[in-house]
């Protein structure tokens, strides 16, 4: 039996990109695109009354804007996923989505097989940030541990999520994917899902490398190697 389609409600004002988006993503086996909105309002309307998986989320919408949006969504469903898609690049745009509850960042224009997988990712409870957003969390984890917002001081943690960590922990421990999805109780195409996300998060080249940068930031704990 084959898992259920990823349930996406897509959120974009311009219909052109947004039609293009609904054609490539109806396409990829596994998506499904529930329903889309052109502004924040109907956004926030539709994840009230709809069972969805994942909201892909334009930052620059009209009236309630895209971050406002998100806000909102989060606010009344926390455990929906939501991956903003913008042109936008500033550090404050990255600010404010994660303080918004955002768990991914997406550049438009970016191919769509990264697209793809980023919805996969966050849709099975990781995250995931453009290059410039990485590098901005992990400029701030290394140096300040924060970033400033209108709003005030929002704190960066580890960028890795807890499941992340998790994994991360246990491919130092020298397990392989199965043996993770089964110590983890998850499937093993969630796993290699994540693997793929660390490996992205971290700039890594494989999974020993991957490992080894975890270690020298102190992403992981190496005192819980021991205990595996």
């Amino acid at each position: 039996m084959s898992p259920a389609a990823i349930k996406i409600l897509l959120v974009e004002d311009d219909e052109l990109f947004r039609l293009g988006l609904h054609m490539r993503l109806q396409q990829e086996a596994g998506l499904e695109i529930a329903a889309e909105a052109e502004d924040g309002e109907t956004a926030v309307a539709i994840a009230n009354r709809c069972p969805l998986d994942i909201v892909l989320l334009d930052v620059g919408l009209p009236g309630l804007g895209g971050i406002e949006t998100c806000r909102q969504i989060k606010q009344q469903h926390p455990n929906l996923p939501v991956l903003a898609l913008t042109s936008h690049s500033q550090k404050s745009v990255i600010v404010r989505l994660i303080a918004a509850g955002a768990q991914g960042y997406c550049l438009k224009g970016v191919a769509a097989e990264t697209l793809i997988l980023a919805l996969r990712s966050v849709s099975a409870g990781a995250s995931w940030w453009d290059s410039l957003a990485t590098t901005e969390i992990r400029t701030a984890f290394e140096g300040e541990g924060a970033l400033d917002s209108p709003q005030g001081v929002v704190q960066i943690p580890n960028p890795l999520t807890k499941r992340e960590q998790e994994i991360l922990t246990l491919l130092a421990a020298h397990k392989t994917n199965q043996e993770i999805a089964e110590y983890l109780y998850i499937t093993l195409g969630t796993v290699k899902v994540h693997v793929h996300t660390i490996l992205h998060k971290l700039e890594a080249r494989d999974r020993t490398h991957a490992v080894a940068l975890a270690l020298q930031k102190k992403l992981i704990a190496s005192n819980l190697l021991s205990e595996r």
